[in-house]
């Protein structure tokens, strides 16, 4: 089969994204991200990435992706839901939901190259990248220039029925389509998530300062935390959900379908005595292709000490 019109190309492309379980798909033309690009640079600026250096890399790269693919007409930009069914222990050390399962980078990537390989076996000869979080694209500017959701106070991608718990990834090819509308801010006048972050980390409506967010000092700081933390933690020993859990729009949240995503059973066994005593063999066997393998065992250690 092949098709030879710009309408039938996207309406194809979205019916394989939902054929491969993705949540929703959204198109944009590739360019440069004018309103993006002074936003960044004073966040950068101002310090507020912390250690995360790597922000700082490939600048225009990141604001622009016909940079990192020749000829890039389109992106694609998808999201896949991670909401889990069963939750953990309540006496247990939290961890984001994200991590439950096994680490999105390699379950996104298959979906996208059967997508890309689709694309180019009924279209014809399309060239294109896969990014999942691991390249300087920014993922929800064009999530939210897509029509996917608008981003949040808490920096986050919302979307109305549906909340945020979901992974965002992009397909960047060189193939004009059918480009979708961005969506309107429906935040309103809710505060909720700069109200509950126990670290104050959202310092103005849509402004996080990765300083002093607990998803940073778990996930990204390399060295010990700052004392003056101790206390603030609500018990998350690997990222954070506190600002998504508090947001309305998350109340509509339905479990995904991803098998898998679905988490190791003991880890939603395990209680607070089984993560204090954790070894570095239950570590390697619970999270085995888990996204905690980033904090190694070593830095899931320090977390939990600075817990107790």
């Amino acid at each position: 089969m092949v098709i030879q019109s710009k309408s039938k190309y996207t309406q194809f492309i979205k019916s394989e994204a939902k054929r491969l379980g993705f949540l929703s798909c959204g198109v944009s033309k590739a360019g440069f991200l004018e309103e993006e690009a002074p936003r960044l640079e004073i966040w950068l600026n101002k310090n507020k990435n912390g250690q995360m250096s790597y922000m700082e890399n490939h600048f225009d790269k990141r604001l622009n992706p016909t940079l990192l693919v020749e000829d890039a007409k389109s992106v694609v930009s998808l999201l896949l839901n991670y909401y889990p069914e069963q939750k953990q222990n309540d006496e247990a050390y939290k961890i984001s939901k994200y991590a439950y399962g096994a680490d999105y980078h390699q379950v996104i990537i298959g979906k996208l190259k059967e997508l890309l390989f689709s694309i180019q076996e009924t279209i014809g000869e399309v060239s294109g990248r896969a990014f999942v979080d691991s390249a300087p694209v920014l993922e929800k500017a064009w999530a939210a220039k897509s029509g996917l959701g608008w981003i949040g106070k808490n920096s986050n991608l919302l979307t109305q029925k549906v909340g945020s718990f979901y992974f965002i990834a992009e397909l960047v090819i060189d193939l004009d389509l059918d480009y979708d509308y961005a969506t309107t801010d429906h935040c309103g006048t809710c505060t909720a998530c700069i109200d509950a972050c126990p670290t104050q980390a959202i310092v103005a409506p849509y402004i996080v300062d990765g300083n002093k967010c607990i998803s940073y000092f778990t996930i990204e700081l390399k060295e010990s935390i700052p004392q003056e933390m101790r206390g603030h933690f609500e018990d998350w020993a690997f990222g954070c959900d506190i600002c998504q859990d508090v947001c309305p729009w998350n109340k509509f949240s339905k479990p995904h379908n991803e098998p898998l995503l679905n988490p190791n059973p003991d880890l939603l066994s395990m209680n607070r005595k089984d993560w204090d005593e954790i070894t570095e063999e239950t570590f390697r066997a619970v999270f085995k292709d888990s996204p905690l393998k980033r904090a190694k065992f070593s830095g899931l250690k320090r977390n939990i000490n600075f817990l107790k």
